[in-house]
């Protein structure tokens, strides 16, 4: 079970976010669908070379300030 819950609607805006931090990331590498948090935060630790914990936690992050354009 993920640690986080993320909506389509907020995925919108944090994938914004993860995109101005990891500008290298594609739309089609940051596809997400509701409910599967799990292999979204697989798939961003494979491509930032990150552990989970930095990548949850980076999500996290985003999450709470979801009006803020910053990470």
């Amino acid at each position: 079970m993920a640690e986080i819950s993320i909506s389509n609607k907020d995925w919108e805006r944090v994938k914004i976010k993860v995109q101005r931090k990891y500008n290298h990331l594609t739309d089609a590498q940051l596809n997400y669908t509701e409910g599967q948090e799990d292999a979204l935060i697989t798939n961003l630790m494979h491509l930032v070379n990150r552990n989970r914990e930095y990548v949850v936690f980076t999500l996290k992050k985003a999450l709470v300030n979801i009006d803020n354009n910053r990470l």
